[in-house]
């Protein structure tokens, strides 16, 4: 890769994940240099987990995978944006967005509108 990518101090960087065909942002993850260089070569999103302190694809789990369509950097260096084909949904709770919970001004949470797309409790039940 030929861009000189800023990382943040924990060697990672935000990928800002949107749908393709809708334009609706799907979810924000982390990445770093193995993540982003895996997605690259497969043409499937990968990330780095902070609470799991783990490397993971995007779907390994549930199914629901992301297939990269375009790759965007902003003007900073510091931020990525992918544009993907989703399966299923990509937020763990079920729901096709990570960003189903409207709120107010005020800062409170709005009644969810959105039935979620999969059971999430079956899609990550312990596997035999």
């Amino acid at each position: 890769m030929n861009l000189s990518l800023k990382y943040n101090a924990d060697g990672l960087i935000p990928a800002i994940v949107q749908d393709a065909s809708s334009g609706r942002v799907l979810m924000m993850a982390w990445m770093n240099s193995t993540s982003l260089q895996s997605t690259l070569e497969s043409g499937l999103m990968h990330y780095w987990s902070r609470s799991r302190q783990k490397f993971w694809l995007k779907g390994e789990t549930s199914g629901h995978t992301q297939r990269v369509l375009r790759f965007h950097v902003d003007c900073d260096l510091d931020t990525l944006l992918f544009e993907v084909e989703q399966t299923g949904g990509a937020c763990h709770t079920g729901h096709q967005s990570c960003f189903f919970q409207e709120v107010d001004r005020s800062g409170n949470p709005l009644e969810v509108k959105e039935t979620p797309v999969f059971n999430a409790a079956a899609a990550y039940a312990a596997k035999p």
